[in-house]
């Protein structure tokens, strides 16, 4: 019986500078098809592999609460932006072990952040820790990356399936700036906060 079994813990980090709706379909796909039983989303403090400066940590969660306030199994974790200096995965990880201890921890992430995976702080102890899914479609191909960690004999990743998608924040920020109407690439709800808030009209 599944009640018998461990709980199944996804754990969602990012900038999430905005959170868009591919965040959203990647969260949603992976519920779907690793039964996770939660969902913890975790906006990152002082990101180290980040080079811009990043919007204020209370205004990326509450876009995260905004954003996944659809799916019932998510929940927006705050520890990362109320840790002082670095932020690390591992760090995250590690206390989420000690809080379920009973539980499989899943660590979501997309193609692009599997790619350079291997210049992760500590990555094969996160390895370790969680089984890692990453976004990609059913008919993508592992990269050299993807296959050197494989034939380490590692943990290896598992794929969430999904459709491509051309969204990404980067290009939000930039449609935002330009005051160009963004509607159509976040939650409706997200899009009132960051007009509101005027969000990255001046970036």
């Amino acid at each position: 019986m599944r009640s018998k079994q461990p709980r199944r813990i996804g754990v969602y980090g990012g900038a999430f500078d905005p959170p868009h709706l591919a965040h959203f379909d990647l969260a949603r796909s992976a519920i779907e098809q690793y039964a996770l039983d939660s969902l913890i989303i975790v906006p990152t403090g002082q990101a180290w592999h980040k080079k811009r400066s990043l919007s204020p940590a209370s205004d990326r969660l509450a876009m995260a609460r905004l954003a996944f306030a659809d799916l019932p199994q998510a929940k927006v974790d705050e520890r990362e932006t109320r840790r002082p200096g670095a932020t690390y995965t591992i760090d995250t990880l590690r206390e989420m072990q000690g809080e379920y201890p009973q539980a499989q921890l899943y660590l979501l992430m997309g193609q692009d952040q599997w790619e350079f995976f291997p210049s992760w702080h500590r990555y094969e102890e996160i390895l370790q820790i969680a089984i890692v899914l990453v976004a990609s479609r059913a008919d993508s191909v592992p990269a050299g990356g993807q296959k050197g960690l494989e034939n380490q004999g590692k943990m290896q990743y598992q794929k969430i399936r999904m459709s491509e998608s051309p969204i990404s924040a980067t290009r939000i920020r930039a449609l935002c700036q330009q005051h160009e109407a963004v509607g159509h690439l976040v939650n409706p709800a997200v899009a009132r906060y960051i007009d509101d808030h005027r969000l990255y009209s001046s970036l």
